[in-house]
């Protein structure tokens, strides 16, 4: 059996995993929040975040934060009841907790004494918000219920199994649960604990039925039990106390039968007496004492219930009924990494075994290796698909960046999203947040203009910051524009000049002067302030990017805005390619970037040793570069040779080969460091007879032809 400490820093582990998913909820529904003040459902949804993180927290011994949590989960109950209005300062009170609540969690079990007092010094701040003392607690002997607001009676039977210790879970925490949401009575059964010397204290042999009047929703009863549902045997159900007065005034024998406590037959046999029905069960043996008791406090206190709740008996919410089918598991992404890996290898296996039929010409052998190659391809889309994320995920996380950077500036900001359902590889989107970030920075505080700028113009006032993500082919585009001023291409070409990045009498297209923008230390701003101006930052973004096999391109309107364009493959790990052929060399080109194979004009060879390697293609110049020459491999060219011509960045090009082989499945390997500054190269690949053919970097390649040309 794991030991208890092992569970315990296994549960912590999925509740960071569950909370950092409820912080993202929480503050995508605060900014929801700041343009629907007044409306409800987000408002719960914010509450329901908050009491989850507060009540999960306490359970898996996260006290710090489950006690600053719940200061802020205080004001929030509140803003639900009508009694707080929502405002501008109470969202970046909220927006600040999500942070320090995000740091607390970041620092494990071993809070740092910063992050403690900022837990602190915010949360007295949110205690500004809550009524005085006094006023609190005759609010409490009020009742749960807040003005205007209407709670609902439940029935809880809570019977954890004898294990539940193990899991790291407390009993009592979780009725501490149920008590802080309302007014709350409970009833345990102590007949399965036996006699003292057979007691065992790691096992829990109670269960309790509870009575709960509360304003919260079922779901909110739910999460309470959130982490102990395949450990313990919980019922809720909502008493209903709002109808006829048969219904309401349901008899004890009626109690026990909707819990399950007594048999039919055996309340018939009991009502034939004349003693009261719950002490005749009692002394039958039926049912226990305790359960008679339990029973009749419900009676009670439906009647109770009844007379204060008259004016309003169909105000009661009804209750949902939530699937008890999980529609989704939690994987750790090593695991995923790992079957990745194998398909890879798989795949490369499939090739060899491929090559070794079409050798052998064996019909059966020919079947049998068709079928496997239809099945390791089917393999291979469902384990990428596995992988694939929306990109929503990241792009939520900017809302909050453009509202406070566009604060900070004094600038007017909307943020326009779409096609966030877009699926990217997990690791393309991990790798990819930080790019955005500096090119949605770098929008907001070089393009857009100030709001008094904007309406001199003749603009609106507010700006406009677009960020779309769709795919294309084999690849996704994500597009980040603004409507702002645009780029001076004059200014930067003459800091381009100054910083002896390009020649001051040379001819350079509009793509190329704003590439300059992407080198290391290059910034136009005027003054160094906290957003830019030091020049880091879109290098960055470039060096990423390439990382990624993708490309960046950059547009942009004088006055009317600037669009910024990211290439991306969906995947990092198995890619379709063309394989080629250079004297005993074989390489890979990527075949998103792939237009056609043409051969290449004798005219054009003959020629090849001036320097103007181009060739005409159906009326159109396209410059070439000949891999023999540009990887110095031995031997001499074909009488023939191919052309494969390909697109990358706006520009196409042609790449001289001696042999066009076909299309492969392309499993990704790293170079070693040594490899690591190979220009045009991006990665190897082992082919169906073990020998190796490098991943050509078309990007790269297309830079160097582009330079040569010049």
């Amino acid at each position: 059996m794991p030991s208890s400490s092992t569970i315990d820093a296994r549960h912590r582990h999925a509740y960071g995993e569950e909370a950092q998913e409820l912080l993202a909820e929480l503050e995508a529904a605060l900014l929801e929040l700041e343009d629907a003040p007044t409306d409800q459902p987000l408002i719960d949804r914010v509450f329901r975040a908050l009491h989850t993180i507060k009540g999960s927290g306490a359970m898996f011994g996260f006290d710090d934060i489950a006690a600053f949590t719940h200061d802020v989960e205080n004001v929030f109950d509140l803003v639900r009841g009508g009694t707080v209005a929502i405002s501008r300062e109470l969202l970046n009170l909220t927006l600040q907790a999500k942070d320090v609540i995000s740091d607390l969690l970041a620092a494990g079990l071993e809070f740092r004494q910063a992050d403690l007092d900022a837990s602190q010094a915010l949360a007295a701040q949110f205690r500004k918000w809550l009524p005085k003392p006094a006023a609190a607690v005759a609010a409490r002997k009020a009742g749960p219920a807040a003005p205007g607001t209407a709670s609902t009676l439940w029935s809880i039977r809570f019977a954890p199994k004898a294990g539940i210790l193990f899991t790291g879970a407390n009993p009592l925490c979780l009725l501490d649960e149920l008590a802080a949401m309302g007014a709350m009575q409970a009833f345990p059964y102590l007949q399965g604990v036996g006699r003292l010397e057979d007691l065992n204290p790691e096992e829990v042999r109670m269960r309790w039925d509870i009575i709960l009047a509360t304003t919260a929703p079922l779901e909110a009863l739910q999460d309470v039990f959130m982490f102990v549902e395949e450990d313990a045997d919980i019922a809720i159900r909502a008493i209903d106390y709002s109808g006829d007065a048969c219904t309401i005034d349901k008899k004890i024998g009626e109690i026990l039968l909707e819990r399950g406590d007594v048999r039919p037959q055996d309340l018939q046999a009991i009502l034939a007496a004349k003693k009261p029905l719950g002490e005749m069960l009692a002394e039958a043996g039926v049912v226990s004492r305790e359960q008679v008791a339990s029973a009749l406090a419900e009676q009670q206190i439906v009647r109770a219930r009844r007379e204060e709740r008259k004016a309003a008996a169909d105000a009661a919410p009804a209750a949902e009924k939530v699937d008890a089918q999980a529609a989704s598991i939690r994987v750790a992404a090593s695991k995923l990494d790992f079957l990745v890996d194998l398909v890879g290898e798989m795949v490369i296996v499939q090739a060899r075994i491929n090559q070794v039929v079409q050798q052998k010409r064996d019909p059966i052998l020919t079947t049998l290796s068709e079928e496997l190659e239809r099945l390791c391809d089917n393999l291979r889309d469902a384990t990428l698909g596995i992988r694939m994320l929306p990109i929503g995920a990241t792009f939520s996380k900017f809302r909050r960046l453009v509202r406070d950077l566009s604060e900070e500036l004094g600038k007017e900001i909307d943020l326009e999203m779409r096609g966030e359902e877009t699926e990217l590889d997990k690791t393309v989107i991990e790798r990819l947040g930080d790019p955005l970030v500096h090119l949605l920075r770098n929008s907001i505080d070089h393009g857009i203009e100030q709001p008094d700028v904007r309406e001199a113009a003749g603009k609106p006032r507010r700006g406009s910051v677009r960020l779309v993500a769709e795919h294309s082919g084999g690849e996704v585009h994500i597009h980040i524009d603004d409507d702002g001023q645009g780029i001076d291409k004059e200014r930067v070409r003459a800091k381009a000049v100054e910083r002896g990045l390009i020649s001051s009498d040379a001819e350079f297209t509009d793509a190329e002067i704003y590439a300059c923008i992407f080198q290391p230390g290059f910034s136009t701003a005027s003054a160094i302030t906290n957003v830019s101006g030091r020049g880091v930052g879109m290098d960055v973004v470039k060096r990423s990017i390439d990382a990624l096999r993708g490309s960046i391109e950059v547009t942009s309107v004088p006055q009317q805005g600037t669009a910024i364009t990211i290439k991306l493959p969906l995947t990092l790990a198995i890619i379709d390619g063309l394989e080629i052929q250079v004297g005993q060399e074989f390489f890979v080109i990527p075949l998103t970037h792939v237009e056609e194979c043409v051969e290449l004009p004798r005219k054009a060879a003959a020629r090849d040793d001036s320097r103007e390697q181009i060739v005409n293609l159906r009326g159109e110049i396209v410059p070439y570069i000949r891999l023999r020459k540009w990887f110095t491999v031995p031997g001499d060219a074909p009488p023939i040779e191919q052309i494969v011509v390909v697109r990358s960045q706006g520009l196409r090009v042609g790449i001289v080969v001696d042999t066009v082989i076909g299309e492969m499945q392309t499993v990704i390997k790293s170079l070693g460091r040594v490899f690591r500054d190979v220009q045009g190269v991006s990665g190897a690949t082992i082919k169906g007879d073990g020998s190796m053919a490098l991943i050509l970097d078309i990007p790269q390649l297309l830079q160097v032809v582009t330079a040569a040309s010049r």
